[in-house]
């Protein structure tokens, strides 16, 4: 592969118990609760209480975080020496001389099927992925990680496995590990990548990184990220 020219991979509903005041044949009549009504009408509150789901706050907070972040443009300073096409279950990995700290984008090429990890404008991670299909597409766009899930499954197919799990979407987009990629071979939408791959990923990227999902989008030496 021509290393100054390449594909890149890249809810409380509350509650209210009047107690206390009853209305019988039109008086009103007053009664004290006693400690055991009181004890049964909490227990019924928080039985009663609808959980707030934290997903909405935490995905704009994170996407608020990637916003910044994109906006924090970077050039490509290095692409790993990979030489010709990459084939199926082929992934690199090399931080010698990369710093050990800075921002981490992930790029995805759907046209190249090609993953790319880059810290500080240096390629340091890239892997051959399987992507979903015609009718269960991998979307496109910018992504912020939302979790790490390290032992991850998938209760919306079977409990399959997922390991290493940087989830993009709340609706089961994500990275992650435990799959055959081979040719011949979809996921129902998300990136599938090599084990040992998503493992060093799953250690190198944070909640907020931000991942670039493309389709033939190509970059060389010297070109501003995102």
């Amino acid at each position: 592969m021509d290393a100054t020219l390449k594909w890149i991979g890249g809810t409380t509903l509350a509650v209210v118990l009047a107690l206390g005041a009853l209305i019988f044949g039109g008086g009103l009549i007053a009664e004290s609760a006693t400690a055991d009504d009181t004890d049964a009408a909490a227990a019924t509150v928080a039985a009663e209480q609808v959980r707030i789901d934290p997903r909405p706050a935490i995905q704009a907070k994170i996407a608020a975080d990637a916003e910044r972040r994109a906006a924090e443009r970077f050039t490509i300073k290095r692409v790993l020496p990979i030489e010709g096409p990459m084939k199926y279950g082929e992934w690199h990995w090399d931080t010698e001389g990369v710093p050990q700290d800075g921002k981490l984008v992930v790029t995805v090429d759907l046209e190249a099927r090609v993953v790319s990890v880059f810290r500080e404008g240096y390629e340091i991670g890239a892997a051959v992925a399987m992507l979903g299909t015609d009718s269960h597409p991998t979307p496109v766009g910018n992504f912020p990680i939302l979790t790490k899930e390290r032992h991850n499954v998938s209760e919306k197919y079977g409990n399959a496995p997922m390991p290493w799990t940087l989830r993009l979407t709340w609706d089961g987009i994500a990275i992650h590990g435990g799959n055959v990629v081979e040719n011949g071979y979809a996921s129902h939408g998300c990136i599938a990548v090599p084990d040992p791959f998503a493992d060093k990923l799953f250690d190198a990227a944070r909640t907020g990184d931000l991942v670039v999902i493309t389709r033939g989008q190509r970059i060389g030496m010297g070109d501003s990220l995102l």
